[in-house]
């Protein structure tokens, strides 16, 4: 069967296919009605703890500008780029250019992405099974083929075949081999059979551990300060915070207590604390991103905020 040529028709495709399936799940308020407005918020969310290269370089080749949680305004300048996102999802274009559909497939979610990866990964499964199609080749015995290359002696040919027709055709020889292999294969299937059972039962128990410890437990969840690490099911007893998927990233992600001692700036000036406004005040943490309580966008900290919520408050 010829291999099927992987073009970005079908890349459009599985990424409208992807979108249908996700735009009535966590982030249906943006996707069942995809304005330019929506959108934008929708990839703010996404970007600010999105650190996959390929996504970044989608970003800055569609916006013109690499993303920075300091550049909000920037972006919200570009809102006109999402109309023909919007315009894509809702199939009311026949031609979007590359980036509009590089930078749906990061909206939706939609893997592998991009199309390089996309076409290597279902071009791949077309050859594998190209190659189980492919009908088996005549092999040919070594000996047999030598015997006809070297033309060997007829007669003698003749004398071993019928020598052994001979010993077939004599009950008492047939009775001797059969009661052979059976006893051979009698003893090796009894000797295999616990060997078979105690190698499924090990590999059932380290496919549980792995379930259990790794697959089961691939979520986070904010708990007080941090991320834990949870069960997707249920996340921590008495926890009412989102579970998420589980991001790497997001493991030293902290909220930290600040006072007038701590070290807010670097030496030229930037902000290495982050905070934001909640309603019992404002929380600062230790890296930029998004409240995990509230969904609110942390900003660099200023000398102004620290004199207002630190040093007022000590």
């Amino acid at each position: 069967m010829p291999m099927q040529n992987i073009t970005t028709e079908h890349y459009k495709k599985a990424i409208k296919e992807k979108y249908e399936e996700v735009k009535n799940g966590d982030n249906s308020h943006f996707l069942q009605n995809p304005s330019q407005a929506k959108l934008r918020k929708l990839c703010w969310e996404i970007f600010q703890i999105n650190k996959n290269s390929d996504d970044l370089k989608t970003f800055s080749t569609l916006f013109e500008f690499c993303f920075d949680i300091s550049k909000k305004n920037t972006l919200q300048s570009k809102t006109d780029k999402f109309k023909s996102v919007g315009a894509f999802f809702r199939g009311k274009t026949e031609s979007p250019t590359d980036e509009i559909v590089e930078f749906a497939a990061v909206l939706v979610g939609f893997e592998p992405r991009p199309f390089g990866k996309f076409k290597k990964y279902y071009g791949q499964e077309n050859r594998e099974e190209e190659n189980l199609m492919a009908e088996p080749k005549v092999v040919v015995e070594p000996e047999l083929e030598r015997s006809i290359v070297n033309n060997v002696d007829r007669s003698q040919l003749n004398k071993n075949l019928n020598d052994d027709i001979g010993f077939i055709k004599n009950p008492e020889s047939l009775n001797f081999v059969g009661s052979v292999k059976r006893n051979f294969f009698e003893k090796l299937f009894k000797k295999s059979k616990s060997t078979i059972i105690v190698t499924l039962v090990m590999f059932l128990l380290i496919g549980g551990v792995i379930y259990f410890a790794f697959i089961k437990k691939h979520c986070m969840q904010w708990s007080n300060d941090h991320y834990e690490i949870v069960d997707c099911s249920s996340g921590l007893v008495g926890n009412v915070n989102v579970i998420i998927p589980y991001n790497k990233d997001l493991l030293d992600f902290k909220k930290i207590k600040v006072c007038d001692t701590t070290t807010c700036f670097k030496s030229d000036g930037q902000a290495i604390i982050w905070y934001v406004k909640t309603a019992n005040g404002i929380d600062f943490f230790n890296t930029h991103g998004t409240h995990p309580e509230n969904k609110k966008a942390l900003r660099p900290v200023t000398q102004y905020i620290i004199d207002k919520y630190v040093k007022q408050r000590e």
